[in-house]
């Protein structure tokens, strides 16, 4: 008896342990961060350390072969007497008042034309969502060869008798051309946006208030406008972000010098001049980028903040 349970505790004792709950108790301290590195790495990689990297240099300078010493705020202080940085803060400033009402307002008046499924409406939906994929170089090139001296649209202008525009040539006339090709190019990714949210507006509102006689425009404002309200606040504070910070429009149409004298710089395109080359002062850069990461925080908050006191 004696010898047959001790074979018995040996055989147990040899016996792996197939509980899984206890094999999942060992294995979870390490594996979610081994699932997790490949991602946590390239954030470090190409977001973290160059975010920190650019706080750095702004109190340096820094040069592009030259590590350089710690200035505190002599860049900064260089901005405000800088006439270049105040041509690119005005030239930004005013492409986020020109695009972001253009790209909160239309992709939704868009995106109320094709939310029926009607026949043939998914080739509306395409052809609009089109300049979304389209490549911005692709696309800035097309819309140079359009607006210049002997484009399409220029001869078209000048055999009906209009004339020629200097659209490329004038300092604001670019910059709207600029902001045109934006909005053309935005209309479609933000009318998907809108879709979805306007999928999730229950159609009874409509119907009660157009048993109450009201019309489609105020249908519209009484009942669409409110329903998507969140939404807008979204579409305006990505926009804002992303009209604040442009750069391949504008460098496209006015080419690296910004236009006419530099006139139509912006700030993106500034910090791309500065900062590179053999002799790019990256710190003076870098202290130009951090103020065009404060202002494009500043605006999502002023974004979020006004939704929020429209729900109130």
């Amino acid at each position: 008896m004696a010898s047959s349970t001790v074979s018995r505790v040996r055989r147990e004792s040899r016996t792996p342990d197939v509980n899984p709950v206890r094999r999942v108790r060992r294995q979870l301290p390490m594996s979610p961060w081994l699932f997790a590195a490949p991602g946590l790495l390239i954030i470090g990689a190409f977001i973290l350390y160059p975010f920190v990297s650019t706080l750095v240099n702004a109190f340096t300078d820094r040069r592009t072969l030259i590590l350089g010493e710690f200035v505190g705020l002599a860049n900064f202080r260089e901005l405000l007497h800088d006439d270049m940085f105040w041509i690119g803060l005005r030239n930004s400033s005013l492409y986020v008042l020109g695009v972001v009402p253009a790209l909160v307002i239309l992709p939704l008046l868009l995106a109320l034309l094709v939310q029926k499924n009607i026949p043939g409406i998914t080739f509306f939906r395409s052809a609009f969502y089109t300049p979304v994929v389209a490549s911005i170089v692709v696309v800035g090139l097309i819309w140079v060869w359009l607006l210049d001296e002997r484009g399409l649209i220029n001869s078209l202008l000048e055999a009906v008798g209009v004339g020629r525009i200097g659209f490329l040539s004038d300092q604001w006339l670019l910059l709207l051309s600029a902001m045109a090709v934006t909005v053309w190019k935005g209309l479609g990714y933000y009318m998907i946006i809108y879709l979805a949210a306007l999928a999730n507006v229950p159609r009874e509102l409509h119907e009660a208030a157009a048993v109450d006689g009201a019309g489609a425009i105020r249908r519209f404002v009484t009942v669409t406008v409110p329903a998507v309200r969140s939404t807008m606040a979204l579409v305006g504070a990505l926009s804002s972000v992303a009209a604040f910070k442009v750069f391949s429009e504008v460098y496209l149409m006015a080419g690296p010098s910004g236009g006419p004298a530099g006139e139509d710089t912006t700030l993106v395109m500034l910090v791309q001049r500065t900062g590179t080359g053999l002799t790019g002062r990256v710190g003076y850069a870098s202290a130009i980028s951090v103020v065009v990461f404060v202002v494009t925080v500043a605006l999502m908050l002023l974004v979020l903040r006004a939704d929020r006191r429209g729900d109130t």
